[in-house]
């Protein structure tokens, strides 16, 4: 009678990985942390860009009317009374006297209508919106050059992760079964909004 007390089981052979799955995921988790900032910033402005047909993403429109009392003399003298009575440092482009009763006083980013007359300011202008318009601008790469090694940094970042994040589950729910079927139907969503949209 054979002994298969004595009898050697062959060790299993362990698989060699280029990346063990262990440090792969520490390095996915630590890359997907610093680049949650950046995320932040691309993602809120990508959506207020994307509707740009539908509202000001950088600048929200604001208005106000101000009693300063009946005004006289040339448009340079009331362009600086109603300056300094609401306290704006800021040099007008232009000044427009459109009637007797109505002096425009231009800046950047904000019209005066003057009604020396009645003595009533209408002011209207626009404000810039609070971090967005940095995110915009940032998003849009308006800033020094600089910024664009950054925003290659973390665009190879996050095509890391999202390579990385394909080999970090094995099995079935892994890349060889449910996660193949998601990769395609994702790489499948601009292919037929395209074919649809009728192409660039």
């Amino acid at each position: 009678m054979p002994d298969y007390a004595d009898a050697t089981v062959p060790a299993r052979r362990k698989r060699t990985t280029v990346l063990p799955r262990a440090l792969l995921r520490a390095i996915h988790r630590d890359i997907g942390y610093i680049g949650v900032g950046l995320t932040l910033v691309y993602a809120t402005s990508g959506l207020a860009v994307n509707h740009i047909a539908d509202w000001d993403p950088n600048f929200q429109n604001v208005q106000a009317v101000h009693h300063l009392g009946p005004m006289s003399g040339d448009d340079e003298a009331i362009s600086r009374a109603v300056r300094q009575t609401l306290a704006i440092a800021e040099e007008p482009r232009e000044l427009y006297r459109a009637s007797p009763e109505q002096l425009d006083i231009l800046f950047e980013h904000r019209t005066l209508h003057v009604n020396p007359v009645r003595g009533e300011v209408l002011d209207e202008g626009q404000r810039p919106r609070f971090l967005l318009r940095l995110a915009n601008w940032l998003h849009l790469n308006r800033g020094k050059k600089a910024w664009t090694y950054v925003a290659d940094a973390y665009a190879a970042a996050l095509l890391f992760l999202a390579i990385s994040g394909m080999f970090m589950i094995k099995g079935s729910k892994g890349l060889v079964g449910r996660g193949a079927v998601l990769v395609l139907l994702g790489m499948a969503v601009p292919a037929i909004y395209v074919t649809f949209a009728g192409g660039p």
